[in-house]
């Protein structure tokens, strides 16, 4: 049974690996460090990066309904991060408040500006919301891994951030461009997903929940792990070869090469 986790549930979230991201950098010996994970960017080009992003994603939600993101003046002031470490940990710390913050008083359900429009995800706060556990998440493994402190993301961040991987970045109705194909994945805590590929896009459904159009399909290929290791794959973190998977190796790597917005 899919558990879906509240708007608060999300903003908790966010604070929890905002903090972990925190912690992590302001024990890294030097913010000059390799990112393993992001090839010539800096830990502080990682923080900026990331920080800026957050502030992206409130002024998105303060503008409420569009049919564009705001003006980069909305977010961006042209002065960036400070380079000096307390003064970056801070800079950080309130592009956080400046999320959590937007996201408090616009509640769940306000209309916004998403990129997700072409999936089943609503565009919504609450949806942006969402999104942004699974993004935190990773880029503080990100950190982690950089100063040699790797820990997979917490179960409960994971389980709801690949529900969200399939349902707001892999659902489309854009044209699959190989052969029909159905994929599973499987995370060993209990929980699975199918994702079926054809001319009418790419469609998802959580197994154990009733199937749309009579019988389920047989599965193409597969793949199980933790739910950490299926998102840290899913964005590229950590190999395929890291999970266990049965059936036509080829739809994943056609998968992973695939983008719908060409």
């Amino acid at each position: 049974m899919h558990k879906t986790l509240t708007f608060s549930d999300q903003l908790r979230l966010i604070d929890e690996r905002s903090t972990a991201f925190r912690a992590a950098v302001a024990v890294a010996p030097s913010l000059d460090m390799q990112v393993p994970t992001h090839p010539g960017r800096t830990l502080f080009d990682l923080v900026q990066h990331v920080g800026m992003g957050r502030r992206k994603a409130a002024a998105i939600v303060a503008a409420g309904p569009a049919d564009a993101p705001p003006e980069k003046s909305a977010w961006d002031d042209d002065m960036g991060a400070p380079r000096e470490r307390e003064a970056l940990l801070a800079w950080w710390t309130e592009s956080i408040e400046q999320l959590t913050s937007v996201l408090r008083e616009a509640g769940p359900d306000r209309g916004c500006w998403t990129w997700w429009d072409d999936s089943p995800s609503p565009q919504t706060s609450g949806a942006w919301a969402r999104r942004q556990v699974p993004e935190i998440a990773v880029h503080t493994y990100d950190v982690q891994l950089t100063v040699g402190a790797p820990q997979p993301l917490p179960e409960e961040v994971a389980l709801d951030g690949f529900d969200d991987c399939q349902f707001t970045l892999c659902a489309t109705t854009v044209a699959w461009p190989h052969q029909p194909a159905v994929v599973e994945y499987h995370a060993t805590e209990g929980r699975s997903w199918r994702l079926r590929l054809s001319r009418d896009g790419a469609r998802v459904a959580r197994l154990g929940e009733p199937a749309a159009g009579g019988a389920p399909d047989t599965a193409d290929a597969s793949a199980r792990g933790t739910a950490s290791d299926l998102v840290l794959m899913f964005y590229g973190r950590i190999p395929l070869d890291s999970l266990k998977l049965e059936g036509d190796r080829r739809i994943f790597d056609q998968l992973i090469a695939w983008d719908p917005s060409v």
